[in-house]
């Protein structure tokens, strides 16, 4: 017989309805609240037959079944933070109103009052109990559309979400995030509000329909982050981002947009290592093989990237880089992640447009790599790699214009114009800035047989 070994873990608590399809409500929340490390448990209001095409019918649950189920985890649990999502009825959000006044937790209460079509979901009773809700809650959590429901504020920019974060505030409510999301943009403004502060957080805007239970989960996030005992600014913000990894690595499943991946960022970690190896795996055979006619002056690195990178940070390289030496090359240092400051950036821009790209190495470039570059039939583009130097920030990725009326720089934002990505990218270089190529593959098999082969060319 073994000794058991209990993992103790927050609790979180969800009163929402159910989603057949996954992607929202119930399975939504349970599957944030996992990803975060919190023990999800569930009060369902409604349960829902529906897909990622939309919703095909509902049945509201009895209201003493609510009731028992919010007392039978209450009366277990020691729930750390709560949630609501669909709430269904004017007599369900009295009821979870009269509960949340009892609650010695925070409690999130994302406003389901109206359809992505635009179409109202509740009578107006129900929305004018949400006042008595909202004056029991830590967080509200609306979206344009439910906020001008709430305060006839119609948002349009920061100004404007302050302005109706301040009106959501007087229902007694602790704070408002109001959403950006349906706020047209290149990029998505969500605003804090509280008593004492204003604060915007700002990311791009994810070019995806695959936004179906992004509330639920934005929502279920905040909820796991503040069972776990984070500050409300620090959850919010965490669970921002969190949300739009999800969004961009969504999962491509149903004949719909698709549905929220809500364990990118568990997969993402999980891949950190054998990225780390397959790098280590790359160099090895570099050195092996002695690649020495490929190393720039500045010294070889071999990049990485997990298969959900974001920024520099996700990307393995080689700390210190690869250089010449009398006998061969080596690497100064160890496989680490974040040391790239110059492969990295040019393999995480070219992955906004091919995210499937995932490895990199550059080498010199002179007039002997160039022909075998061309004996090679590699397809090459030319670029400005210098213009990506701010990728890891999040900057703009689109091609600089110039002010001299000359044709402006092509970047690594260029590969959007391509279905395949080139195998390489050349940058001729600038002043203070040396020729290189930087050699691209989904996968480190793929490099370091690019890699090789380019090497037999130069040394033939």
């Amino acid at each position: 017989m073994r000794t058991p070994a209990p993992n103790v873990r927050p609790v979180g608590l969800t009163i929402a309805g159910s989603d057949s399809g996954g992607g929202a409500g119930i399975q939504a929340d349970l599957a944030t609240m996992a990803a975060h490390g919190v023990f999800g448990t569930s009060a369902i209001t409604a349960v829902t037959a529906q897909h990622t095409r939309g919703v095909e019918s509902s049945h509201v649950l009895p209201l003493e079944e609510i009731r028992a189920q919010i007392d039978a985890v209450t009366g277990d649990f020691d729930v750390g933070a709560a949630k609501t999502g669909m709430l269904a009825t004017t007599e369900i959000v009295q009821t979870v109103a009269d509960y949340a006044r009892e609650f010695d937790f925070p409690l999130v209460v994302d406003p389901v009052m109206v359809a992505t079509s635009g179409d109202r979901l509740l009578e107006p009773e129900a929305e004018r109990a949400y006042e008595d809700l909202l004056g029991a809650a830590t967080l509200a959590t609306p979206n344009a559309d439910e906020v001008e429901v709430l305060t006839d504020v119609t948002v349009t920019d920061e100004a404007t979400a302050r302005e109706a974060g301040e009106a959501i505030l007087e229902t007694g409510v602790d704070a408002v995030l109001v959403k950006g999301g349906h706020v047209p943009g290149e990029r998505v403004r969500d605003t804090l509000v509280t008593s004492e502060t204003v604060r915007t957080f700002e990311h791009p805007r994810v070019d995806t329909d695959a936004t179906h239970g992004s509330g639920c989960t934005l929502a279920a996030a905040i909820t796991a982050r503040l069972a776990a005992g984070e500050h409300l600014e620090s959850a919010v913000e965490g669970a921002i981002d969190f949300l739009a990894h999800a969004i961009r690595y969504h999962y491509d499943v149903g004949e719909g947009p698709g549905a929220v991946n809500h364990f990118v960022d568990l997969r993402d970690d999980a891949s950190r290592e054998p990225t780390a190896e397959a790098v280590q795996a790359v160099v090895d055979r570099l050195v092996d093989a002695d690649v020495s006619a490929l190393v720039p002056e500045v010294g070889m690195n071999v990049v990485g990237a997990t298969p959900s990178a974001e920024s520099v940070a996700d990307a393995a390289a080689v700390e210190g880089r690869i250089t010449r030496t009398l006998s061969g090359i080596n690497p100064n240092r160890g496989v680490r992640f974040g040391t790239s400051s110059s492969v990295a950036p040019i393999l995480l821009a070219a992955r906004e447009s091919h995210p499937t790209l995932r490895f990199a190495a550059n080498c010199r470039f002179d007039a002997d790599v160039e022909a075998a570059l061309d004996s090679l039939e590699r397809d090459v583009l030319e670029v400005d790699a210098g213009a990506v130097d701010d990728i890891a920030s999040g900057s703009s990725l689109e091609t600089p214009s110039t002010d001299d009326g000359t044709e402006p720089r092509t970047t690594v934002s260029s590969l959007a114009d391509r279905e395949v990505p080139p195998a390489a990218l050349l940058d001729r270089g600038d002043v203070g800035r040396e020729a290189t190529v930087t050699v691209l593959a989904t996968d480190p098999e793929t490099l370091a047989e690019r890699l090789l082969a380019l090497d037999s060319e130069v040394d033939r």
